[in-house]
């Protein structure tokens, strides 16, 4: 049975000489995996173009239950970002984001406002003039908070550390090392709160976004099982410097 839905680039494996396995997050069925045959010859239904990193959707697709590989009819690019492939710090920014949603929601189930949060995030990044180099700590402060663990603010003016095990502040150090003084947490909770529009505004130098950036990081990886390490960021940090 054919299904229209929206979807969202997570990955893209090579099968064949002729075909890959992408894997998408869909509106309608959460992530799923679809085998794309001949993507790589001249007159492809489907071209590797369509397919990107995060690059967003109008599908058509048959769905079966409970079957691991699934079949894509058509796949339009809606919309054609204009600006994310042929700008180098915007393209950077994609590239670290797709490799922190993969290990995010690699296994997520159908969850239509985590969908609407980044498929419309990434049409805000892309129709943006200038580059928000805060954009990505924006983001994922954000994405924190549909993931279930978006970060509590101070309730009290003693509660100096923020706990990045727990997610709240708290008067004592934590007796573990996963922690960060109220002076730098206090951007995290700002970053999680503004908009994408006004984040820009919020003035860091790069040594402190860095160092919020390996925070984040680390705050994911506590909260989202099988995380591991993150390579891009060394490359997007280069880039925003």
């Amino acid at each position: 049975m054919l299904h229209k839905t929206r979807g969202v680039v997570l990955k893209i494996t090579q099968y064949s000489e002729t075909s890959l396995i992408a894997q998408v997050f869909t509106e309608k069925f959460g992530v799923q995996s679809y085998l794309i045959n001949g993507v790589r010859k001249p007159k492809a239904k489907i071209p590797m173009s369509v397919l990107q990193s995060l690059h967003t959707l109008d599908l058509v697709v048959y769905h079966k239950p409970n079957t691991q590989l699934q079949r894509i009819s058509e796949a339009k690019l809606s919309p054609v970002f204009r600006t994310i492939p042929y700008d180098l710090q915007k393209n950077t920014i994609i590239q670290f984001l797709n490799e922190v949603l993969y290990k995010c929601i690699r296994q997520h189930h159908i969850d239509e406002k985590l969908f609407d949060f980044i498929y419309t995030s990434l049409c805000w990044f892309d129709e943006t003039e200038d580059v928000n180099v805060n954009f990505h700590l924006n983001f994922l402060m954000k994405l924190s908070k549909f993931l279930g663990f978006g970060p509590q603010a101070a309730q009290r003016t003693d509660q100096k550390y923020f706990d990045l095990q727990e997610g709240v502040f708290t008067s004592l150090a934590p007796v573990h090392p996963y922690f960060i003084d109220a002076n730098e947490a206090q951007y995290l909770i700002l970053l999680s709160n503004v908009s994408f529009e006004n984040s820009a505004d919020v003035k860091l130098t790069n040594a402190l976004r860095r160092l919020l950036l390996d925070k984040v990081l680390i705050y994911f990886s506590l909260h989202t099982p099988s995380f591991g390490q993150i390579s891009s960021h060394q490359i997007l940090e280069e880039v925003l410097t």
